[in-house]
């Protein structure tokens, strides 16, 4: 009997290429990873044939949506991959038919970036959290009123049901899924070998703190907002940025809010905040000394922005979002192997 989980892959003319490839080499890695075909790959489209990608690329796809929805066998997983095609009337249409018949026989339903619209369409995350491309987060809210939009998450799990912001956040949600299914190592593994420096949580925000504000545009100011990441244990007063900015307190707390949409004292606190919970997420520092890397004198005062701002502890937010528990064991390939030859490399 087979063990290996069937993931189907929802795709359709203008699916965005990246978006596929990256979840599809994820579960791929996975296999070779735990030396066992884990997981079975499956595209589906309206159509079996011949699909356009963005970009220019053509695919051809083995199954057709109304072929997966009327099968019997158990499906593990059901992604829609996202693209500009989500867009188009006659494809979302085309896509939305067979969705909720495939997601009754899915264990869990998952989309990437514009995929979560077509979800949406197709009742499938009414009663649900849920994120897609910030560019597409309004749209989604104004259209499902009946799903909870998370417009800043990189991907949101709600039950079974799984979904994320676009393009590269298609890996972050694979690796998510893989690590549910197989645990950290597995996932610790395959990250490293992608190259992904580090495996994003799904509370992280799809933008920094520096590009949530507008660039400045006076160059005095706009060096300050370059030199401030670096800078966050220093005296970042009103006064202090002022003086290096070469400007009178007023006029640079005046032309920096009217430039970047953000007061100084704000814009540093969330470069305070994202530096901190970069530190809880990928450290075992005490919040204390974390604090103190970032500026504050004292772990009460992290404690308090977390409080407004997360609305949770750092000590909460470690546990929810800390990547840095051990990857034990022997390692599956090593670092001169790909998986595919370290999976081949097995007895």
């Amino acid at each position: 009997m087979s063990t290996s989980r069937t993931v189907v892959l929802v795709v359709y003319d203008g699916i965005q290429l990246i978006e596929l490839a990256g979840p599809m080499d994820i579960f791929g890695a996975a296999n070779a990873v735990t030396g066992s075909p884990v997981y079975r790959l499956v595209t589906a489209a309206p159509r079996a044939g011949t699909i356009a990608v963005e970009g220019g690329v053509t695919m051809n796809v083995e199954h057709s949506l109304a072929e997966i929805a009327a099968g019997d066998d158990e499906i593990d997983t059901m992604i829609v991959i996202g693209g500009n095609g989500a867009f188009a009337p006659t494809v979302s249409a085309e896509v939305v038919r067979d969705l909720p018949a495939i997601a009754r026989r899915s264990r869990r339903v998952a989309a990437v970036c514009a995929g979560s619209l077509l979800l949406a369409a197709g009742g499938l995350l009414d009663g649900y959290h849920a994120t897609t491309h910030w560019g597409a987060c309004a749209m989604m809210a104004e259209r499902y009123p009946r799903v909870t939009v998370e417009p800043d998450r990189i991907y949101v799990n709600d039950g079974n049901r799984w979904t994320s912001a676009g393009v590269t956040a298609s890996i972050d949600l694979a690796l998510a899924l893989v690590e549910a299914d197989h645990g950290t190592e597995v996932a610790q593994l395959i990250a490293r070998w992608f190259v992904v420096f580090a495996r994003r949580p799904g509370g992280q925000a799809q933008f920094s703190a520096q590009l949530r504000v507008q660039p400045a545009r006076t160059p005095a100011i706009r060096a300050v907002q370059q030199w401030l990441p670096d800078h966050l244990d220093e005296d970042l007063s009103v006064a202090a940025l002022a003086s290096r900015a070469g400007l009178s307190e007023r006029a640079f707390a005046r032309a920096f809010r009217t430039e970047t949409g953000s007061t100084p004292a704000a814009f540093v606190e969330n470069l305070r905040v994202e530096a901190a919970r970069g530190l809880l997420e990928t450290t075992d520092l005490t919040v204390s000394a974390i604090a103190k890397a970032v500026g504050y004198k004292h772990g009460e005062t992290l404690h308090r922005v977390f409080s407004r701002q997360l609305a949770t502890t750092p000590d909460r937010y470690r546990q929810h979002f800390s990547i840095t528990h051990s990857v034990t064991g022997t390692n599956h390939f090593s670092s001169r192997e790909s998986p595919a030859a370290a999976a081949g490399n097995r007895p």
